[in-house]
């Protein structure tokens, strides 16, 4: 179904909080802390917060966080737990970090891979990447239904076309191990018309874009470039797929204020059943 040209309501949520049995997932490029004003993070974790805090996705799935600027974000977030690794190793580096809530989740099992000829070497990288490129996938119970699944959290790389369709078999193959459903979403830095997209839909996923019974907001591009104003019909270069869900909502969540983004993405947003 096709929405209107409207952007959400800054105090209203457009998602929110998910009822049992559904799940609200989030992907979300926080840009890395840092940088001047008024991009810094100092600036823009009110904007963040505000953000979260309304719509408290039950999984969320990050990209470029450090892990100061993580620790600031879980503890301005009540109820949430989260697992972080920096693809340098440790706290080092940026992460593909995800948060959860936790009265309603709990991790069975997790892992990290980069994107290089070697997934399980920490900070390699291979296939021309501009930089280190990493995975984190977590294995999933639903306490509130007993159901499992998995969510992989992804952020290819912004340089090599090669490296970014390495990383979408690397995610294929981590994919068909699982039995079952699968959450797959992340910054893919290129459009959902690629290589890329095609090898991950190949392999049973589903984009939540396509599939919503209904889209929230337009299709804007989810690269903002730090304007406030979304354009309809840019790169979507940032994904929510799914394997055995039904996607009941989907949504580009342009919150700002004026001159000034939370982030230079705006998150996905994806209402989901497991079936």
């Amino acid at each position: 179904m096709a929405a209107t040209g409207e952007r959400p309501d800054r105090d209203a949520p457009l998602i929110g909080r998910a009822e049992t049995p559904r799940l609200h997932v989030m992907t979300y490029n926080l840009r890395a802390a840092g940088g001047r004003s008024p991009h810094s993070w100092t600036k823009r974790r009110p904007l963040v917060h505000a953000l979260l805090e309304r719509e408290r996705p039950t999984v969320l799935c990050t990209q470029e966080g450090r892990f100061r600027q993580l620790r600031e974000l879980r503890s301005d977030l009540d109820g949430y737990d989260w697992l972080h690794l920096g693809r340098a190793g440790g706290s080092r580096g940026e992460s593909t970090a995800i948060l959860w809530d936790e009265r309603r989740l709990a991790p069975i099992e997790y892992d990290h891979l980069w994107v290089s000829r070697r997934p399980r070497t920490i900070g390699s990288r291979s296939w021309g990447s501009g930089t280190v490129r990493m995975l984190t996938w977590i294995h999933f119970e639903d306490t509130a239904t007993g159901r499992d699944f998995y969510v992989v959290d992804n952020h290819l790389d912004h340089r090599s076309e090669r490296a970014r369709r390495k990383g979408a078999g690397i995610n294929a193959d981590l994919v068909a191990r699982f039995r079952a459903p699968v959450i797959v979403a992340g910054d893919f830095n290129c459009d959902a018309a690629t290589e890329v997209h095609r090898v991950l839909t190949g392999v049973g996923l589903v984009d939540a874009w396509d599939a919503a019974a209904r889209r929230l907001t337009p299709a804007w591009g989810t690269f903002n470039h730090w304007r406030t104003a979304p354009v309809d019909g840019g790169p979507r270069i940032d994904w929510i797929l799914v394997r055995d869900a039904e996607v009941h909502l989907a949504a580009v969540n342009t919150f700002a204020e004026p001159g000034l983004t939370p982030s230079d993405h705006w998150p996905v947003q994806a209402l989901v059943s497991l079936v």
